[in-house]
């Protein structure tokens, strides 16, 4: 394209420039022409002496501009003008847009129907399906014969009540079929256009697995229902430590949801509606759809408790040890808290909390009882589970009594070994408000290594561990001292014992009812473990019976390898940077008052022997098998240590999940002290 340029060079510059300004509306070459036809005569002339300046025809060939005199006397020779042979733009017309052809549209069924009937009314007859998953019926009325349509939306209803009135009376060419609209294998399960296929299957699941939602639970939740309302109604801790309590309110229904932030607590509050009223989950047991599934054999996504019901228990536990704990709010303060909960049928409207406890330590070396007068462990899980035992010795005592034999959740086991039984549908689960200490929390939270340790020389994962004396964390076995005995330990030796991690995975062999009990009862297994934080799916589920599973053989009936449910709340605690107290809180359900036992010496701080140590279950043990209906030996003869052991399926299946350790290469279970276990049972 050319171009002419054209600048005057004398004081009355903005005036003739506005010569150059006219041609910009123009193209080009229509501003070129202009130039070479036209003359222009500066506005100024009388003060600077310019003469018209007249520009050379297009069609002649460059000349030399006139000499010219100014004010001062002198000759100034005007500059030289360049011209331009423009033959291709010669008798060229400006250039008219060019309208694309459009393209029409296929018009859709309710389009065709309105052109051939005229106002029609359509009308929704019903709405049915959950409320992320609705089904619209829609009908309209042609010429007094009625037709119904049903779409996941109200236009696609519309769509197919029109198609179905135009098949009735128009005969297609060639048996063509309408077909309104196709849904998009891509699209969002909240979206209008997703059409035909099942909302809360396609979205949720892909290939059998559930998905977690791209989008937010916030944005989410606004999205399906219209009037959702946030709101704060509560501020706990100090101004460092904060815990934000958020309400919505979704059609006269309430979630809470807590949380470090108001921002979390509201995102809390949101997963808990969608969990109770879409069914959507934003547990971690749930593989991300953006992420590959998670290496365990797809078994997370047959192991995930719903999120209602995970969010049921850990509210449970919670409110149960506000309850508890008032009166005594000094020994409130806790790192780890755990708690039992009983449900019958899976009926959690009905769920009764067993037991709730608190406590991160272990008893000193020194204060080792020949007696069984001391608890060992009082890390929360464990002394939650020994409130379960407390639970189940009351139970079978209903038993010794006929009038109330039927108030116990055990029943006569007439066609097996054990005299006694679990009543059918009851089930226990168990609230931890964060990762059992050992195999099960050796994890970075913000890194992603769902990958194997790839290490050719050592295995990292699913090592048994133990806890330190006095202290917080674990310690691989083979770090240890080896065996333990009575003597080293008061010498100076560290007390060790076996991680909860190990002792859940040990329960989900021989079960939680302990060995005393196992001559009575068939094994109990845990339902379901949920988390309060840190659940990670791959290394919880390890953790617990993964590192096993493979190797464990030969137990005897019933005994099993149990596989619990895993589930994360959805208001997760957050990291407790506080030093942890040297005491631990525990109680069991029919108890009038908790109890308060100092962490270091396994007493009550008041110097008592704890109603949950071995010294008490021993003699409960003697009570039942002196009077429990169906039981053989009557008279327990030998001490604490021999009695178990004659628990031979028991004994049987304990050893067994010692050797899959070792068949694994994860260590030697570390076992305390003999001595620990030689006591009887007071005349």
């Amino acid at each position: 394209m050319y171009s002419i340029s054209y600048k005057p060079k004398h004081a009355c510059y903005k005036a003739c420039n506005y010569a150059m300004r006219i041609p910009r509306f123009y193209k080009s070459y229509q501003r070129q022409q202009f130039f070479a036809e036209s003359s222009f005569v500066c506005s100024r002339s009388r003060f600077c002496g310019k003469r018209p300046v007249t520009f050379p025809s297009v069609s002649g060939s460059p000349v030399n501009a006139p000499t010219e005199v100014n004010m001062n006397g002198y000759n100034r020779k005007s500059p030289q003008k360049r011209r331009y042979e423009m033959p291709k733009y010669a008798g060229v017309s400006p250039k008219k847009k060019i309208c694309k052809k459009i393209i029409p549209q296929p018009k859709n069924t309710v389009a065709m129907l309105n052109e051939l009937r005229h106002g029609l009314n359509y009308e929704l007859e019903s709405q049915t399906g959950p409320v992320h998953a609705p089904l619209f019926t829609i009908s309209v009325e042609v010429d007094g014969q009625k037709y119904m349509g049903q779409g996941r939306s109200k236009k696609v209803a519309r769509i197919e009540a029109a198609a179905t009135a135009l098949r009735s009376f128009i005969q297609f060419k060639d048996g063509a079929v309408l077909s309104p609209l196709k849904p998009s294998s891509n699209l969002d399960f909240t979206s209008d256009e997703h059409l035909e296929n099942d909302v809360s299957k396609s979205a949720i699941t892909v290939d059998g697995q559930k998905k977690v939602p791209d989008k937010g639970p916030v944005m989410l939740l606004y999205e399906l229902f219209n009037d959702v309302n946030f709101e704060c109604i509560n501020i706990d801790g100090a101004q460092n430590n904060c815990r934000f309590k958020m309400t919505v309110t979704i059609n006269e229904k309430k979630f809470d949801g807590t949380g470090p932030s108001k921002k979390l607590a509201k995102n809390a509050a949101a997963k808990a509606a969608l969990a109770s009223l879409c069914n959507i989950s934003y547990s971690p047991m749930v593989v991300p759809q953006k992420n590959v599934p998670l290496p365990i054999d797809d078994k997370s996504s047959s192991m995930e408790l719903p999120q209602i019901h995970a969010d049921t228990i850990g509210r449970l536990v919670l409110e149960k040890f506000m309850e508890v704990i008032k009166g005594q709010e000094a020994y409130s303060r806790r790192k780890v808290l755990a708690g039992i909960v009983m449900t019958e049928n899976m009926n959690f409207c009905e769920a009764k909390v067993i037991s709730v406890s608190t406590g991160t330590k272990c008893v000193s070396g020194e204060h080792m009882s020949v007696n069984g007068a001391v608890l060992n462990d009082s890390h929360a899980e464990i002394v939650s589970r020994r409130c379960l035992l407390k639970y189940l010795y009351a139970q079978l005592d209903l038993q010794c009594n006929q009038a109330t034999a039927y108030q116990s959740i055990f029943v006569r086991n007439t066609d097996g070994q054990y005299p006694y039984k679990l009543k059918s549908g009851v089930h226990f689960h168990l609230y931890i408000n964060t990762a059992p200490c050992g195999d099960a929390r050796i994890f970075s939270p913000h890194e992603n290594d769902t990958g194997v340790d790839k290490h050719p020389n050592r295995k990292a994962r699913g090592q048994l561990r133990t806890k330190i004396e006095s202290g917080e964390g674990t310690i691989p076995v083979k770090s240890s001292d080896g065996i333990q005995t009575w003597d080293g330990v008061l010498q100076g030796q560290r007390l060790l014992t076996m991680s909860c991690s190990d002792k859940i995975a040990r329960w989900n062999i021989v079960g939680i009812q302990g060995s005393l009990l196992s001559s009575i009862i068939e094994p109990v297994y845990l339902h379901s473990i949920v988390l309060g934080s840190l659940l990670h799916p791959e290394h919880m589920y390890r953790a617990v019976c993964g590192r096993i599973e493979k190797s464990i053989q030969g137990l005897p009936p019933p005994y099993h390898l149990n596989k619990p449910r895993l589930a994360l709340v959805t208001s997760a605690e957050p990291r407790n940077q506080a030093k942890a107290p040297n005491f631990g809180i525990n109680w069991t359900i029919g108890d009038t008052e908790l109890e308060v036992v100092n962490s270091l010496t396994g007493r009550t701080i008041g110097g008592q022997v704890s109603r949950i140590t071995k010294q008490a279950f021993f003699v409960k043990y003697g009570y039942l098998m002196a009077n429990l209906p169906g039981v053989l030996v009557r008279k327990v003869t030998t001490d604490y240590g021999q009695t178990k052991a004659n628990v031979k399926d028991y004994q049987t299946a304990k050893l067994e999940l010692f050797s899959a350790f070792k068949r694994e290469d994860l260590g030697s279970w570390l076992k305390k002290p003999i001595e620990q276990d030689e006591f009887g049972l007071a005349e």
